[in-house]
């Protein structure tokens, strides 16, 4: 296998990803902020996850991580796209049915709404979700033992720290309807947890 398929699909992974976002982050932004609980861990957190979001675009573009490459395997990068597109497609999802409630860190918007419809019906954090079935996807695609693994573990450890203050804010957010809406859906996988 050419080792430019595995970079045309991560390419084309990254393009989508930013054509998803781009008119949510763009609605997102024009939504003034009500409440904002980004401290010092949060930006660390989300520094720490650029880092490993930019990881797959430095070996794309530089010699850098060149050391950690190794033959792509076919079969991999096969899986790894499919599973790869499962997780945009999760994204999007999200993304539609957040709408102007999105934000890339621990904010409440004015007007903001607790979204129970679409996605989030079945799964409390899809948005999360997605990140971690694309990042498995990443893994597969890239033959590259630094760049591969390069954004699941930075964003498993904001995952880890997050989580529970988003849930708290939502809490303090939205009170009693959180919590019922908590009560019915399960965090990342539907039925499981």
């Amino acid at each position: 296998m050419s080792p430019w398929i595995p970079k045309a699909i991560i390419l084309a992974a990254t393009v989508a990803m930013f054509v998803i976002r781009a008119p949510h982050g763009k609605q997102s932004r024009a939504a003034k902020i009500a409440k904002s609980y980004k401290g010092p861990r949060e930006k660390l957190l989300l520094a720490l996850a650029g880092m490993g979001f930019s990881a797959p675009l430095v070996w794309l573009f530089t010699p850098v991580l060149s050391f950690a490459e190794y033959p792509p395997r076919p079969s991999l990068v096969l899986l790894g796209s499919a599973i790869f597109a499962a997780g945009l497609w999760l994204f999007h999802l999200a993304h539609r049915d957040l709408g102007r409630n999105w934000s890339v860190t621990l904010e409440v918007r004015e007007e903001h709404r607790l979204i129970t419809h679409g996605i989030y019906r079945r799964i409390r954090h899809p948005m999360y979700a997605a990140l971690f079935v694309m990042s498995i996807g990443q893994l597969l695609v890239l033959p590259n033992w630094v760049a591969g693994p390069a954004f699941l573990i930075p964003f498993a450890i904001l995952f880890a720290l997050r989580i529970g203050a988003e849930e708290r804010m939502m809490r303090e957010t939205f009170g009693g309807a959180y919590d019922a809406y908590a009560a019915t859906t399960k965090r990342l996988v539907p039925g499981v947890w």
